[in-house]
């Protein structure tokens, strides 16, 4: 009867097969071609120190735009800046620092640009185009059409102004329209610029 190898030899050759392939793969993948980033596209190799949490998440989103910056035109101190060519209201404090902006939808009668100041205020009322509106903040008249902020009550955008109807309601989003409403106490003053 022939003699049997023990189950451990044979386990170490195999294992011992087993590195040599991969020793030999390991050489000839060193003497292969390697892959190359295009030009102007080269970037420093990291540090061996570098930690994981140093590299740019997948999911990382670009950073937002800016927002627009206050008119320059506009003067200085607390005010509501409105402008029309914009359509874009700010509301800046007295450190002449922006806390807030964003974009309204003016009515048909809009405010010749000068400064301003918040005469009434409203809490809730049915607007000239008999939508429910809220924060309604009185500053100006022309025409014989009286001017104010305010947002609807459902949140949604004014619709188009029916044909020869004077509207002077300037419209934002609700959450704006609070914003404003807190900001914009009796005798603020507003800012109209081009």
């Amino acid at each position: 009867m022939p003699a049997r190898i023990p189950s451990w030899a044979w386990v170490s050759g195999l294992t011992a097969g087993a590195v040599a392939v991969v020793a030999v793969l390991a050489v000839q993948a060193a003497q292969g071609p390697r892959p190359t980033a295009p030009a102007g596209h080269s970037r420093p190799a990291p540090s061996p120190s570098a930690s994981a949490s140093a590299l740019p998440s997948p999911s990382a989103s670009p950073e937002p735009p800016a927002p627009p910056a206050v008119p320059a035109d506009s003067g200085t101190g607390r005010r509501i800046v409105y402008a029309l060519a914009q359509k874009r209201v700010w509301l800046v404090d007295e450190s002449d620092k922006p806390i807030r902006t964003f974009p309204v939808w003016p009515g048909t009668v809009s405010p010749d640009p000068d400064s301003y100041a918040i005469s009434q205020r409203v809490p809730a009322t049915t607007g000239s185009d008999g939508v429910e509106i809220e924060n309604i903040l009185y500053f100006a008249g022309k025409s014989g059409v009286f001017i104010a902020f305010s947002n609807a009550v459902d949140g949604s955008s004014p619709p188009p102004a029916a044909s020869g109807a004077k509207t002077g309601g300037i419209r934002m989003s609700k959450e704006d329209g609070a914003a404003l409403w807190t900001f914009g106490e009796k005798g603020t003053r507003v800012v109209v610029v081009p």
